[in-house]
């Protein structure tokens, strides 16, 4: 009788291990999936990711080789490249309606910030997220998350020790590299209605660019002579031609 007893001990405790994994493993591989697939649909460019670990007992995870790529028409690979992302929450949120996130950092983050003198890449990538999370009313009722998807609620995101690589498109993919700030973001939906992945997304991009902007003005001048082909003897009408276009990408900037 003991022995039956034990083998159904171990019987249980062999399958809770064998769930345990292949939920680990399934939501290892959901992860990287969801990212490839809802990705492209909400920004509307390329996206990949290269691996995912997750463990649930920890509450941790990290996401390596994230990869953001152009709208058509840009010239450079990619706007945003992450060799390593981690992230840290709570292990019981993940089977909730709503995961609680404690912190994402970034380290090492590489943005390429990209104009054609009308518009930049980032802001086009930021326009498609726009489109996709829409306006949110605080007076309505918070809509429901697509479907397959979760609320969210993100306490602390840090991106530190990036590159912004400033390009012009007519310069066919060339950039000039300036260190990107530190960006630091709380208290993202921490109400009970969290936000959707689009809106975060939106959120990281916004704050992105603003810093981009900043960090880059100073390589405009030097970008736009490069574009026009200005050497030592440029003539004055190129000249002039040159600083408009260096106000236009300046204006750009600021807004």
């Amino acid at each position: 009788m003991k022995k039956w007893i034990v083998r159904g001990l171990v019987a249980v405790v062999v399958l809770s291990v064998v769930i345990v994994v292949a939920i680990v493993l399934s939501l290892d591989s959901g992860i990287k999936k969801g990212v490839e697939f809802a990705g492209p649909k909400l920004a509307q460019v390329d996206v990949r990711l290269n691996s995912v670990s997750l463990s649930i007992l920890s509450g941790s995870a990290k996401l390596e080789g994230l990869v953001v790529g152009n709208p058509e028409g840009y010239k450079t690979p990619s706007a945003i490249s992450l060799g390593l992302a981690s992230v840290s929450l709570s292990p019981g949120s993940l089977f909730s309606d709503k995961v609680v996130i404690k912190s994402i950092n970034i380290d090492s983050p590489e943005i390429t910030y990209e104009t054609n003198l009308k518009q930049s890449n980032l802001g086009k990538i930021l326009a498609n997220l726009e489109a996709m999370a829409g306006p949110r009313d605080k007076k309505k009722e918070p809509s429901a998350p697509a479907e397959g998807g979760k609320k969210l609620q993100v306490d602390e995101i840090t991106l530190s020790g990036g590159k912004i690589h400033v390009s012009i498109t007519a310069l066919q993919g060339k950039t000039l590299a300036v260190p990107l700030p530190t960006i630091h973001i709380t208290g993202l939906g921490q109400g009970p209605e969290g936000i959707t992945g689009a809106e975060l997304a939106k959120i990281i991009l916004t704050e992105i660019e603003k810093a981009a902007a900043k960090a880059s003005s100073g390589s405009i001048s030097d970008l736009g002579k490069q574009a026009l082909g200005l050497g030592s003897d440029a003539t004055k009408g190129t000249t002039d031609a040159l600083n408009k276009a260096t106000k236009g990408i300046g204006n750009l900037f600021k807004k």
